[in-house]
């Protein structure tokens, strides 16, 4: 099917301000204004929804315009597979184009999958081929899981994981260009990778947990992400540490009022087994501070809250250092993708106290209480190195989309991916 962009509305008689009319050479998108990309996503959305497998971009569309019709169209990962030709366009679009569908399907792919087909070691060993098959003479990496994280002294990953037959696991996966090993780090990426997750002894209702194979969300795209800026001609070394893991339930299962006591002297009183994604990302953001790379990102579908204040539209947007967050926005803006600021101060770090330890790991109420999602990025900022500077916090609010919507096909969007591999590249090159 033919698919043309047009700047004249629709006909009359297919109704008033109609997205998607049909003519002699195919379907025809009305976009009267020019450019509206959440709009032409929209449109792309409902062609999807007509059934058509193939389709063929049609006349001039810039690059902006050919992704924002790819996101709309693309179907739930694992469902009935479409072809998506692109307009004509330069050659290096038309590489790019196709470099970011392979990334995001790979995400969206890898999100969608089972909990029984995804596993913590499997979630590691996916992003470790999946890197590889994009720079194999720069990929190494290593795996710590099991016992050996205790050893170690990863205690937050090793109690969430502990109670499920399949270990959790600590990917430290590196890319090093440069092949010397004592080249710096000039980036960290820290994912949270829970690859299911029932709350623990804080156990979620069923509708709570029915897309918790989501949960390693942040692993998935910040995997996506650094392949994508691979593709891209990133050429500085960048770690990226996935925590895996599965929060499960039985009688070795870690448990309300458990003292965890961190790398750094941290000791952490656990009030909320659900609010597990930030004891493991804690680990994560110390293996990175012990890199000494200037920038640390860490991406996790983290809070309630956070999806609550956004609505699922918004990724939220962490840090206390207000310059490298001016600069992940304007490359947001650019990319077109929705991230948002929320308040982050150091006093946040207060706002989770404990009687036995130096801090909880949420406040002992329904969504961590006011502030749920300021609160766990100042619990993780007790964690990252420089008082925070050279620090992002994601909280990923727009990460899946639970029954689909008008923008996005059921399950895992991939937003953000390219907004954070724009922000790797740019900050590496500084």
């Amino acid at each position: 099917m033919q698919i043309h962009l047009v700047t004249h509305p629709a006909p009359a008689e297919w109704g008033e301000n109609n997205l998607v009319s049909h003519s002699t050479h195919g379907l025809q998108i009305h976009l009267p204004d020019g450019s509206a990309l959440m709009t032409l996503q929209q449109a792309a959305r409902r062609i999807a929804g007509l059934g058509i497998k193939a389709v063929q971009l049609m006349g001039h569309w810039s690059m902006p315009q050919q992704w924002a019709f790819a996101q709309g169209y693309m179907p739930t990962a694992g469902a009935e597979t479409v072809t998506l030709r692109w307009a004509d366009a330069p050659e290096v679009e038309l590489l790019e184009l196709e470099q970011r569908l392979y990334c995001a399907t790979w995400v969206r792919r890898l999100t969608n999958l089972s909990p029984q087909e995804l596993g913590p070691l499997d979630l590691a060993l996916e992003s470790v081929t999946f890197l590889s098959e994009l720079a194999p003479t720069q990929i190494s990496h290593r795996i710590l899981k099991g016992d050996a994280l205790l050893e170690a002294g990863w205690v937050g990953l090793h109690a969430v994981g502990r109670a499920s037959r399949r270990e959790p696991v600590l990917l430290e996966l590196d890319f090093n260009p440069t092949r010397d090993r004592r080249a710096p780090v000039a980036a960290c990426l820290v994912g949270k990778g829970i690859t299911f997750d029932s709350g623990g002894y804080s156990l979620k209702s069923s509708e709570g947990m029915l897309t918790m194979k989501s949960d390693m969300g942040g692993a998935a795209l910040l995997a996506g992400a650094l392949g994508f800026a691979i593709q891209q001609g990133l050429n500085q070394r960048v770690k990226l540490f996935l925590c895996c893991a599965e929060n499960l339930v039985n009688d070795n299962a870690f448990k309300l009022g458990d003292i965890l006591h961190y790398k750094n002297g941290v000791s952490v009183e656990v009030v909320n087994t659900d609010a597990e994604g930030r004891l493991v990302l804690a680990d994560g953001l110390l293996a990175a501070a012990e890199t000494g790379a200037p920038l640390i990102i860490d991406a996790a579908t983290l809070t309630g809250a956070a999806y609550m204040a956004l609505g699922g539209h918004y990724h939220g947007l962490f840090a206390l250092d207000n310059a490298l967050q001016s600069r992940f926005m304007l490359h947001a803006e650019q990319q077109a993708e929705d991230f948002w600021p929320l308040p982050l101060a150091r006093w946040h770090r207060q706002q989770c106290p404990s009687h036995y330890a130096d801090t909880t790991n949420s406040r002992p109420m329904k969504g961590g209480g006011p502030g749920g999602a300021s609160n766990a990025a100042g619990f993780l900022s007790r964690f990252v190195p420089r008082e925070g500077e050279g620090w992002l916090h994601l909280d990923l609010a727009a990460a899946f989309s639970d029954n689909g919507s008008s923008l996005w096909a059921a399950g895992a969007t991939a937003a953000g991916m390219t907004t954070i591999a724009r922000c790797l590249l740019a900050e590496t090159a500084r």
